[in-house]
């Protein structure tokens, strides 16, 4: 019997699956049309750094055909997460309390969004500051002409270090709604957070101040928002506790007396 529901549930996991990558297969041939403009826009941040005449490179015969096709499969992706992470929902949900359901559905939709708000920020907020840095300090005579497959894995790990970043509430939360951690001792914590932020921006931002600002300041923050959405969260569970026990105790009155 046991093996019987193993196979059902591996059965149903590989059907998931093919919807999953026949939707994202799908969201891939509009993507790989439009390609080329896609990895244009992509580029954007630096190519309006560049000075006048300034171009980017490909230094492999088989770079200018792979690496849009990369950029179409990232954005086919990303459109499609929505339907993916469905398909993840609808196979665990069945396995779940209903008060897993209730705090596991909000919990994917928020990561999602602030997955998504880290990368737009690191697009439009970051990218341009790192290579306005970039350029200026490029000696006289030297013409910055990137390579698009580097410049491709340069700023995929940028939306990776600000989309994970910004995932920080989602952590703060789940830590704590969990009893791993308490909400004092993340206060207590605050001092080595705040060092282990700037760490990480050294680490995962190019060597400038600035880019390393705007990847640690908005962790710090966020670690702050974490805070107090859980302590919110944790106040509302301890208030409607009570009115839950009175509840329960006025139901079990009523079948005393109805069995009376």
């Amino acid at each position: 019997m046991l093996e019987g529901s193993f196979l059902s549930h591996l059965v149903e996991l590989r059907a998931r699956m093919i919807r999953a990558l026949g939707v994202l297969m799908i969201g891939f041939l509009p993507c790989a049309f439009y390609a080329r403009e896609l990895y244009t826009i992509l580029a954007q941040p630096l190519l309006e750094k560049l000075p006048q005449g300034g171009q980017m490179i490909a230094t492999d015969v088989a770079t200018p055909f792979f690496v849009p096709m990369k950029v179409a499969m990232m954005m086919a992706f990303v459109i499609t997460l929505p339907h993916t992470l469905y398909q993840i929902w609808a196979f665990v949900a069945p396995g779940l309390y209903s008060h897993e359901k209730r705090m596991a559905l909000p919990l994917v939709i928020g990561s999602s969004f602030l997955f998504f708000s880290g990368m737009a920020f690191a697009y439009f907020a970051a990218l341009p500051v790192v290579f306005e840095f970039i350029t200026y300090f490029a000696p006289e005579g030297v013409a910055v002409m990137t390579d698009i497959d580097k410049y491709l894995s340069f700023v995929l790990s940028m939306f990776m270090a600000f989309g994970f970043t910004f995932e920080v509430p989602v952590f703060v939360i789940v830590l704590v709604r969990t009893g791993v951690i308490t909400i004092e001792k993340l206060k207590e914590i605050r001092p080595y957070v705040i060092v282990g932020a700037f760490v990480i921006a050294a680490i995962f931002t190019p060597p400038d101040v600035i880019s390393q600002f705007m990847l640690a300041v908005p962790l710090c923050l966020l670690y702050e928002l974490g805070i107090v959405i859980a302590a919110t969260m944790i106040k509302k569970q301890i208030s409607d506790s009570p009115t839950d026990a009175t509840q329960s105790a006025a139901g079990q009155k009523d079948n005393a007396g109805k069995a009376d």
